[in-house]
C-alpha cells in the first residue's frame, strides 16, 4: 500500500468516528438547551461527509 493511501486512510477514519462522537456530543448538548448543540451536530455532520467523500477518493487512487 503506498504511504499516501495509508495516510488518508487515517484521516478517513478519524473524521468519521470524530464525527460520530462530536455529533452524540452536539447533541446531547442540543437536548440540554445549549445554543452550541446545534453548530456541533453541523459541524460533526460535515465531518463525517468529508470522510464519506475520501473514501470515494481513496478507492480512486491508482494502486502500485
Amino acid at each position: 500500500m503506498k504511504r499516501t493511501a495509508a495516510r488518508l486512510g487515517v484521516w478517513i477514519w478519524t473524521l468519521i468516528f470524530g464525527g460520530l462522537l462530536a455529533g452524540s456530543l452536539g447533541y446531547a448538548l442540543e437536548r440540554t438547551g445549549a445554543a452550541m448543540g446545534a453548530g456541533i451536530v453541523v459541524a460533526s455532520a460535515i465531518a463525517v461527509a468529508v470522510g464519506i467523500v475520501l473514501i470515494w477518493v481513496r478507492s480512486r487512487l491508482p494502486e502500485r
